[in-house]
């Protein structure tokens, strides 16, 4: 039986086509939300699954930072990509025939000089591959989707405009989850180390807490809050470090945050994508 890996969106989306990159030989699994992957992968319908989590040019996919804190699934391993989006339409259109373009917010909003270019009407779709599967139902030439370019072949589209992104440099940050916690062996290349904290509710606790990153010469990489049970003040936060729990410098310093938290929870410790060194 195949592995499969499950992803949120409809086949030829971003995360359909990393899920082929890295996991060539198994079976990706489309799901409707974020939460349907995340069960997936608990329920055991899946091995593992790939989520975005930050986007270069976007920030933070603001659900996923909802809902890993909650979850059971740990982090094993990371993946960068590449963002192109592609103008895609029905076989027979034209850069002339078009008037509508769908696709998802984020999409249009990394593609404004297209759109301006072409006097086009911007209509936001769920997600860029679920547009380009929508305008090739609806059959109507003067509508055009921003997709990746997986899309236009599974969909039957012909692609009108390549890489029209508005920046080269628009990457996507992936994280790939398991049930399973499966922590990278440390001196064995570079490693990134997620976890999540609270702080305790004392002055300036935050800067005693992260203090001892800086004293130990850990580069501290990544920091979220949350608002927890609807309160405003931020007590849960979300980190991230270079360097694996046995390096000495990372243990003094997860030592030292415990003096200054109530919880410290390890998501996960997962060798560093390649891009990372880029």
């Amino acid at each position: 039986m195949n592995r499969r890996i499950a992803y949120q969106g409809e086949p030829g989306a971003n995360s359909h086509l990393v899920c082929q990159q890295a996991y060539p030989d198994w079976e990706p699994m489309p799901c409707a939300s974020f939460e349907d992957a995340f069960a997936a992968v608990e329920n055991g319908d899946a091995d593992l699954a790939m989520i975005p989590i930050d986007n270069s040019i976007a920030g933070r996919v603001a659900d996923i930072h909802h809902f890993l804190p909650t979850s059971d699934l740990h982090i094993v391993g990371e993946r960068f990509l590449r963002i192109q989006f592609s103008l895609m339409a029905l076989p027979g259109a034209n850069v002339d025939s078009l008037r509508t373009v769908h696709s998802h917010v984020h999409a249009l909003g990394q593609c404004r000089g297209v759109i301006r270019e072409l006097g086009l009407t911007p209509v936001v779709a769920g997600d860029t591959a679920g547009a380009a599967r929508e305008v090739a139902e609806s059959g109507d030439l003067t509508q055009a989707a921003i997709a990746p370019p997986l899309a236009a072949g599974i969909y039957g589209l012909q692609v009108l405009r390549e890489e029209i992104e508005d920046e080269d440099h628009n990457t996507t940050r992936f994280v790939v989850l398991s049930r399973d916690f499966e922590q990278a062996t440390a001196g064995e290349g570079p490693v990134v180390t997620t976890f999540i904290f609270n702080v305790r509710n004392l002055p300036a606790a935050l800067y005693k807490a992260l203090g001892g990153f800086a004293t130990n010469g850990v580069n501290m990489t990544k920091l979220e809050s949350y608002m927890v049970g609807g309160h405003f003040t931020a007590t849960q936060f979300l980190a991230e470090v270079d360097g694996h729990p046995d390096d000495p410098g990372v243990r003094n310093a997860l030592e030292e945050l415990a003096f200054f938290t109530t919880e410290v929870k390890v998501l996960g410790v997962y060798p560093a994508d390649e891009f990372r060194a880029e």
